[in-house]
This record gives C-alpha cells, structure tokens and sequence, in this order.
C-alpha cells in the first residue's frame, strides 16, 4: 500500500479497526494532527460484529476514510487472519460506501499491550482499541 501524503490529507477523520474474531477494536483520528484516540471495543461472533454498532460509530464520527489492520506474518506475507481482515475491509466498504484502506499492523497488538498497562487498572479491556489507535497513527505517519 503506497500512499502519498498528499493522498492521506485529502481525508479530515479517520477511523481504525484492529480486526479479531471476538473483538474488533474502534480508534478514530484526524490527519492534521496525525493523532487519534481508542473509542470502542466491539463483540465479534466469529469476526462478525454487531453491524448497527458498527453504523452508530461511523455516523457519530462521520470518518472520510477507514483503515483496517492488515495482521501479516512476520515475514511480510500474508495469514489466515489477513485474509478474514480483507474480507472484513471490503464488507466494510460495501456497507459504508466510503474509502477502505488496509495497513500492515505487525506487532501493533503487542505494543497496545504495554500501553494498556501503563495506563489502565484492567489493561486486557483496552487493548483491542489501543491497538486500532496505533494502526491509526502509523498510518498516518506512513504517508509523510
């Protein structure tokens, strides 16, 4: 995925999702700052979320663009769980009708671990949207 900066600021509010097959966490962003915040946690059934949840926090946030963990092997090739986040993505895009973006997310979960601990008194609650937060922010700092 070869984006150009240019192609990142055309987007004003970004929304991430860190794919999993319980959990699918929810970050959103804006790109002038490059920054963004974890937001929610949804219940996945076998990756499925809930999709009127899923629709409340796209209308809350009214993002320009969604972003959705690519989980690769370590060696830069795909998984099993890159291949349900691809499907993931595009059902997002055909529900939505908005730009989906995927973006490597290696070792992403195990620095949202690190950061949960520091900040939270029940960690394993947060890690999932952690998680999307920094697949959000490396993103946008993919794109300089």
């Amino acid at each position: 995925m070869d984006l150009k900066a240019s192609q990142v600021n055309n987007y004003k509010i970004a929304m991430a999702f860190d794919f999993g097959l319980k959990r699918i966490g929810l970050a959103v962003g804006q790109t002038l700052t490059k920054t963004a915040q974890p937001v929610h946690i949804f219940k996945a059934d076998d990756g499925v979320p809930n999709w009127d949840t899923v629709s409340k926090y796209i209308n809350q946030w009214a993002p320009d663009v969604l972003v959705v963990g690519l989980p690769l092997n370590m060696d830069g090739t795909e998984s099993e769980m890159s291949l349900l986040a691809k499907n993931f993505a595009d059902k997002l895009r055909k529900r939505f009708v908005l730009p989906v973006k995927t973006f490597d997310e290696r070792l992403s979960t195990f620095d949202a671990k690190g950061e949960a601990a520091e900040e939270y008194a029940k960690p394993d609650m947060y890690v999932d949207a952690i998680a999307a937060k920094l697949i959000l922010e490396s993103w946008f700092n993919s794109n300089d």
